[in-house]
Formats: C-alpha cells, structure tokens, sequence
C-alpha cells in the first residue's frame, strides 16, 4: 500500500482560490494525483460543520476521479470552520469508517480532529492534534489529549495493526527541528509535548521515517509561513509523521516528504508498506 498523510491549510482555498497561495496548493494536489495513492489523509480542511460543497466534491471528483471520501468537520460547541478531516481512499477499498471521540478536554472533540478506517487486517487512522496555543494556553489540555489519544492507539492496536498518520504538532527530539535551543518553550517543543509523544511510542508505535533514515539531520515537513525564508534557509520542523504498530516497522519500504516546492507550511509525507 501507498498512503499519502497533508495538513492542506484550507481545503476551500486549495480548490476554489486563485491566490498566488492557493496556485501552489493546486501544485501540490497535482504531485498527489501523480502518486496514485491507495489511501491519502487530509487534515486542517477548515470546511464548516455540513463539510465539503457540492463544488468541493466536484472539484475533488475531478481530480482524484477514483477515490471515495470521507470528512469530519468542527462542530458547535468548537469553533466553525475549524480543524477538520478527510480521507480520500480508492474506489475498491472498502474500509468501515468511524469518527472516535476520545475524551478530550474542552472542545476537542468537537473539532472534527480523528478519522479511523478500518480494513479486515488493519486500521489507518489520522490525527490533526490540536495545538499548544500562542502562549501555551493550551498546553494543558494539549496533556490530556496526547494521553487520551495514546490510549485509543493502544486500544486499536490490541485489535489489529495500526498505522497512524498525520500532524502531530510536536517536534520530538532536538534533530526534528532547526533550531531547538531557541524554541524550548515554543508551542510543539514543549518538555510535556515532546513526553508526549515519546509516552506514544512506547505504547507499542514506531516513527517510520527514524525507523528507516535514522538520525539524518534537517528533514522537516513544515515551515513556517509568516517567515519569507523559512523554507529557503530550511529552517523548519518535522511534525508530520506516519507511525505503526512496531510489529509491522520492518514491513515499511518507504517513509518520506514529498516535495512541496515553494510553498511553505506543511509538506505531505508518504509511507509504503508490504502488507
């Protein structure tokens, strides 16, 4: 299988603007086409509670005329046009698809952040985890969700295999980030975070990407936007990540970035796996 996981930062602007911005997220969904894909995973679609339009769908069935979708938008009491995601996955893919709530504090699951296929021998499930927050006014909450999600991991994992995929909003260790010393208590490069995370590996996961590169130095899957040379200085972050069961790591043929030229934010990552 060939899964594909993009935090898209406005699925509406992706398929309907015009903007300089929007022309290389069309760019982006060209290079998606061209993968071929069994299943890709979007998160931040930002669509409101009702999900796609008719136009969205239209436009999505254009492009990806062989795919079937799913969508979970945020919901009141959350913020509208918020978070949110989808899958796209192949026609003759017939997973059952479920919308977990997992006990999070606030409004967080409401926000339209898990969506779990699952196939006869397998879960593929996504994650958009909400950010610590300008701040760190979300850093508590923040705790609680990593916890609660960890535990419905491991509780799919008990089940069948698991691969996980999405953004993580955390950078776990100094190398998964440019420049670590002077983001300590930067929002995704928190202690607590960073725990976190390594709280969920432990739990019986494998980051796929270490697992096949080991310890390469910067490679990343975001830049921030509101620098103009982020992406030219690589000066980013690797918070994207596709995971499995580590009873499945060795089957992994392939876990990289896949180009995203000059648009900065999120690039999206692609695993291979012979299942």
């Amino acid at each position: 299988m060939k899964l594909i996981s993009w935090n898209i930062d406005s699925l509406n602007a992706a398929l309907t603007s015009d903007s300089a911005r929007a022309q290389l997220s069309q760019a982006v969904l060209a290079t998606l086409q061209a993968e071929h894909a069994d299943v890709i995973a979007i998160q931040e679609t930002k669509l409101s509670a009702k999900g796609p339009t008719k136009k969205h769908i239209e436009i999505l069935e254009e492009l990806f005329p062989d795919y079937q979708h799913t969508w979970r938008s945020s919901v009141e009491p959350a913020r509208k046009g918020y978070a949110g995601t989808m899958f796209l996955y192949r026609k003759e893919l017939t997973p059952t698809v479920t919308f977990p709530d997992i006990g999070a504090p606030s409004t967080m699951d409401a926000e339209g952040r898990i969506i779990t296929l699952e196939f006869d021998q397998f879960f593929v499930t996504q994650v958009y985890t909400p950010n610590a927050g300008d701040g760190l006014r979300r850093l508590e909450d923040r705790q609680i969700w990593d916890q609660k999600y960890a535990d419905y991991l491991a509780g799919l994992d008990k089940k069948k295999p698991v691969l996980a995929t999405g953004d993580y909003n955390v950078a776990h260790h100094e190398i998964d980030l440019a420049h670590p010393s002077s983001n300590r208590r930067s929002p995704g490069f928190t202690d607590e975070e960073r725990a976190g995370f390594t709280n969920l590996l432990a739990k019986g996961f494998t980051d796929t990407f270490r697992h096949l590169h080991g310890d390469i130095p910067n490679q990343y899957t975001w830049w921030a936007q509101r620098s103009k040379t982020s992406k030219i200085n690589n000066s980013g972050w690797r918070i994207d990540y596709w995971l499995t069961s580590s009873r499945l790591a060795d089957k992994v043929i392939k876990s990289d970035m896949i180009d995203s030229g000059a648009r900065q934010d999120h690039t999206p990552i692609v695993m291979e796996i012979e299942l």
